[in-house]
């Protein structure tokens, strides 16, 4: 397949976001790991001396440039053939954490790691051509069409109703609730990003697209989206294991992000049914590889941070603290999350 010119780029850029991002997770943890020694506080148990620890602020920079080069990769790429590329940052977090953490890899999780790589490589072959796009009016249109205002409702409604209904009932019960709202607003924001980094393309080429007010209402559902998405995704790595969480979260949110964008930008507009074809089963060998690796990941936490012993379930957990209370909650997660963890839900706290 000939890859255009915006398709290489974008494939680069999001390429070079999971080095970032996957190194970042490493370099943040040592840093952690610094802090908790100097400070004898864990971050996980309310320490904050990791903000004077300079290796964790050059993992909280790595992070943001990778963050950066992934925004950048929407603005030439299809979000069909980005966002399945960001798994490639769990393989490189994992892969370093065994070469510098000294964390070993189950055979599974290798296994998990080769299934990644091929899925993506499967996607990136059968990816569809960035459509050309000469105003953010143009994005305006498509995201005005009846199909995407329908997606769009749908998915704010059910926002609505898991936030103010299904949330306090059994949000701490139920990992998909909180999980469910982060990934229907990442699918929005994504969406966004990419209509204001197209903006911001057109722009830096000389066609100044900030005169219009399309790009500011983009900018504000940006923010909105990611602060939303962002507040509830705390709250599910605060009430349920990571392991849980993470490739929930990662297949809801992709599978989400891929429907939002072939119904906005007609992403398979043009393709052969086996292209697409291939891509969907790229994508499905992609998440295989990603629910492998968090799965085999935690199976190694608790054998090396526990022996034998067998950590409660988030919902007895939840159970716990409805009947003794905030402190025997935080008691329990102190026992049962591991460093890895922690350094997680700091990242997305700060």
């Amino acid at each position: 397949m000939v890859f255009s010119k915006d398709n290489m780029t974008g494939i680069i850029l999001a390429l070079l976001s999971s080095v970032f991002i996957g190194a970042s997770f490493i370099i943040k943890k040592k840093g952690l790991r610094r802090a908790a020694v100097v400070s004898g506080v864990r971050a996980g148990v309310g320490g904050y001396s990791y903000l004077m620890e300079p290796l964790w602020w050059i993992g909280m920079i790595t992070m943001i440039v990778g963050e950066i080069a992934n925004f950048v990769a929407y603005a030439f790429a299809p979000a069909v053939l980005v966002t399945p590329l960001g798994a490639l940052s769990i393989i490189v977090s994992a892969v370093l954490a065994q070469i510098i953490l000294k964390e070993k890899l189950h055979p599974l999780g290798i296994l998990g790691c080769i299934l990644c790589i091929a899925g993506s490589v499967v996607i990136v072959v059968h990816a569809p051509q960035e459509h050309p796009i000469s105003s953010v009016k143009e994005i305006w249109y498509m995201a005005t069409q009846k199909a995407f205002l329908l997606y769009m409702g749908s998915a704010i409604v059910l926002v609505f109703i898991l936030v103010f209904y299904f949330a306090p009932q059994c949000g701490h019960l139920n990992a998909l609730v909180f999980t469910g709202i982060c990934s229907l607003m990442g699918s929005l924001s994504v969406m966004s990003v990419k209509a204001l980094g197209t903006s911001l393309k057109l722009t830096v080429e000389g066609k100044n697209q900030l005169i219009y007010p399309e790009t500011w209402v983009f900018m504000l559902v940006v923010v909105v989206c990611v602060v939303t998405q962002m507040n509830y995704l705390n709250k599910a790595l605060d009430t349920f294991n990571t392991a849980v969480v993470s490739p929930i979260y990662y297949v809801m949110f992709t599978t989400l992000t891929i429907v939002a964008s072939v119904i906005m930008f007609k992403d398979w507009d043009g393709q052969n049914v086996g292209s697409i074809i291939s891509e969907i089963c790229g994508f499905i060998v992609v998440l295989s590889g990603t629910i492998l690796l968090h799965v085999t990941k935690d199976v190694e936490r608790s054998s090396s941070f526990r022996g034998n012993y067998t950590p409660s379930s988030p919902t007895l957990s939840t159970r716990l603290f409805n009947s003794n209370g905030e402190s025997h909650k935080h008691e329990q997660e102190d026992e049962l999350c591991s460093e890895e963890a922690d350094s997680r839900r700091q990242d997305l706290q700060v």
